[in-house]
């Protein structure tokens, strides 16, 4: 839906981005590069390795949040004369500018992930690269890697290429500008295939039994030096461009497969008794789940911007918790193999200039469409990547979350006392007196303890604040 502002007392910029740089120091991480670095950034983008292939005259587009620079796909869709569709999908070509095993290089397996605070970002190129001379800005000709895949009438992918070339993005577009155009009639062609691809996948994602779950989320906003918070949930438009990216991480993975080397995101399917909390959850919060009725099909019929479909929403995220990387050579068959999310094997190639892995399985994916050896540098980075990886989300997971912990007790430092309409979206198994509430207004998700009464899932009910507390960002309510 289109961003919701909510009414709310602004936290004060100053002090909460000291609040924010404390939070960096803590986790030991900075957005600046050495001298020696900047100058190895400047020196590979105005000598970057260009491919003989000429695909300027694609019209291509990226569809990003009106802020970010850091583009990495772009796209551009066609019917074919022959009956379905053609997609040619843009990925930002690193190797292009990224020397293996030089200083840069080494320095992006620390960093591993771009990492997103409320006052910039820590990312893991050097601007110059990540925002400019890599990204697939509007009006720059860029060297990418470029996907095609040619579909039938049904969205099912019939070939596949990948191959590097230049490339030219006209249009830089955004989601609610993107929806907008699509619902009013006055998209392109180009634009407007993308809803009719984007829910043919989404049907064959039906039909093979996976899932994309659609959680609204927290939005931490800046107004002229303040900062509050906001919830959006997914527009349509975000799962139509999601459904191309997600075809070229499963394409990424056959290829890989086929080859017998390569890097797969993993999911286990979910452990026993998950399901089952679910379905006690479904029952507290009064949602019909008849048992012949898959997880997959009741998730898909929920409405996030009803609160108690959000609130178990918010439950089922717990079936996607245990995801990494699986690596493999030498023809071996990697278990696990499969993203169970995705119910197919899987890999994370779209985002190269933002996340460590995506270069590898793309450079591994071109030499599998030209039949060549892979290159030794990436075959050789291959066994530390899972643990680099692992090691990266979950900072990023910690940088994302303790910023909207800052937020939220900064926002709310001086409404101690006062009491909010809130749901209650979670409570703990093992403490039915503790649990997480999701107030509307301000937009906060916030830890809640009784000491009375167990707390009803998915029930509506009045809290108290009794801690705001920006220095250890932690928000506590009780129930009023």
């Amino acid at each position: 839906m289109p961003r919701r502002q909510m009414h709310m007392t602004g936290a004060d910029g100053a002090a909460l981005r000291a609040a924010l740089r404390e939070l960096r120091t803590e986790l030991e991480v900075s957005a600046d590069f050495s001298a020696a670095l900047l100058a190895e950034a400047e020196h590979a983008a105005a000598h970057p390795h260009l491919p003989a292939l000429d695909s300027t005259d694609i019209r291509f587009f990226t569809i990003d949040p009106p802020s970010s620079v850091d583009l990495d796909q772009a796209l551009h869709l066609a019917r074919r004369s022959s009956g379905g569709y053609r997609v040619h999908y843009a990925i930002a070509d690193v190797a292009a500018f990224v020397t293996p095993g030089g200083p840069l290089d080494e320095e992006t397996h620390r960093r591993v992930a771009t990492l997103y605070f409320p006052d910039g970002r820590v990312p893991l190129h050097p601007p110059v690269l990540s925002e400019d001379a890599a990204s697939l800005l509007p009006g720059q000709t860029r060297p990418a890697l470029l996907w095609r895949f040619d579909l039938d009438p049904d969205g099912r992918v019939e070939t596949v290429d990948v191959q590097r070339a230049l490339v030219r993005s006209r249009a830089k577009l955004d989601y609610d500008g993107v929806q907008k155009a699509i619902d009013t009639g006055t998209a392109e062609e180009p634009l407007a295939l993308l809803e009719d691809v984007g829910r043919l996948r989404e049907a064959l994602e039906q039909e093979r039994g996976g899932i994309s779950l659609s959680v609204p989320e927290q939005e931490v906003v800046e107004h002229d030096g303040t900062y509050s918070l906001s919830y959006r949930a997914p527009l349509p438009a975000d799962g139509w461009n999601a459904q191309i990216s997600l075809m070229a991480g499963m394409a990424a993975a056959d290829l890989m497969l086929a080859t017998g080397t390569g890097i797969l995101r993993t999911l286990p399917s979910a452990p026993d008794g998950a399901v089952g909390r679910l379905r006690r959850a479904a029952k507290a919060l009064r949602i019909d789940w008849p048992h012949h009725v898959p997880y997959a099909e009741l998730v898909r019929s929920l409405d996030p911007h009803r609160p108690v479909h959000a609130a178990f929403l918010q439950e089922c995220t717990a079936l996607l918790r245990g995801a990494g990387y699986t690596v493999f050579t030498g023809g071996e068959t990697p278990d696990p193999a499969i993203h169970s999310a995705v119910a197919a094997p899987y890999a994370h190639c779209t985002a190269p200039l933002r996340r460590l892995a995506d270069r590898y399985a793309g450079e591994l994916c071109v030499a599998a469409v030209a039949g060549a050896e892979p290159p030794q540098w990436a075959v050789a980075a291959l066994d530390a990547l899972p643990r680099e990886m692992a090691v990266g989300t979950r900072l990023a997971n910690m940088a994302e979350r303790e910023s909207v912990d800052l937020v939220e007790a900064a926002v709310l430092k001086d409404r101690v006392g006062e009491t909010f309409e809130a749901t209650v979206i979670d409570v703990d198994d093992r403490e039915p007196l503790v649990g997480t509430v999701h107030l509307e207004d301000p937009a906060v998700v916030g830890r809640v303890e009784s000491t009375t009464r167990e707390l009803p899932l998915g029930d509506r009910i009045r809290v108290r604040l009794t801690e705001a507390d920006p220095g250890s960002a932690k928000v506590l309510f009780a129930p009023a």
